[in-house]
């Protein structure tokens, strides 16, 4: 299993996989036979996620991913630029969202995940949005790794 404080971005990929993996199959054999996804299950049934949203233990990382882009954002010149570089794309894929209003992070993270839905289904990707998808695993993997070094430090 991914840990968070190896990579944040990752870990909250991973259970946003394995919430839909529990949402399709969470009565089957492969849910009652892994520890992981039977606890998964439980947790989504007391939180009421079961149909749509994320356990709070991931919504926690999220917010976490927030605070330190926020905090980035402020203080680091190199990825204020590589952010408002990457902003028009983001609010166009915001824009044909369910939810326009979500936060920067999630949007980062939802166009990821609906990135590596289509390639599950074997679809293609346009040129343009592989060139987003390109910045957006960079300033990921920066937060990521500003993440990891905090952690690392405290």
């Amino acid at each position: 299993m991914i840990k968070k404080k190896e990579n944040i971005a990752e870990y909250i990929l991973f259970m946003w996989q394995a919430e839909d993996f529990v949402r399709a199959f969470g009565e089957s054999e492969d849910v009652e036979n892994n520890t992981f996804l039977h606890d998964l299950r439980s947790m989504m049934q007391q939180e009421g996620v079961m149909q749509k949203g994320h356990v709070q233990i991931s919504l926690v990382a999220l917010s976490e991913m927030e605070q330190l882009h926020s905090e980035l954002y402020q203080s680091d010149a190199s990825y204020r630029a590589a952010w408002l570089a990457l902003l028009p794309a983001m609010t166009i894929f915001k824009s044909k969202t369910d939810e326009p209003a979500m936060s920067d992070i999630m949007a980062c993270l939802t166009f990821l995940y609906d990135i590596m839905l289509l390639k599950l289904k074997k679809q293609d990707i346009s040129t343009d949005t592989a060139a987003v998808q390109k910045q957006v695993t960079a300033l990921m993997r920066y937060i990521s790794t500003a993440f990891k070094q905090e952690k690392n430090d405290d």
